[in-house]
């Protein structure tokens, strides 16, 4: 049961941190260009999901890997 509450844990920890890091990232690309005049709360939120989706994703990813590395105890 412990071992289930620490990657609750983890995997919480792993998503909030990657879906900082790509908000971060994305702040950096200029979306002016598509975005209409009076869009911005809209542009903003859309952002907002797209870095959601992205650090998930890649979140769920790093923590598959971390899955599959403790389970290769289990092929010897």
């Amino acid at each position: 049961m412990v071992s289930i509450g620490q990657m609750a844990i983890i995997s919480m920890i792993s998503h909030l941190f990657f879906i900082a890091i790509t908000w971060h990232v994305m702040q950096t690309v200029n979306f002016d260009p598509l975005i209409r005049k009076g869009r911005l709360v809209e542009a903003r939120i859309l952002i907002m999901f797209i870095a959601i989706v992205i650090g998930t994703g890649v979140s769920r990813f790093f923590l598959d890997i971390l899955a599959w590395s403790q389970n290769l105890s289990f092929i010897f």
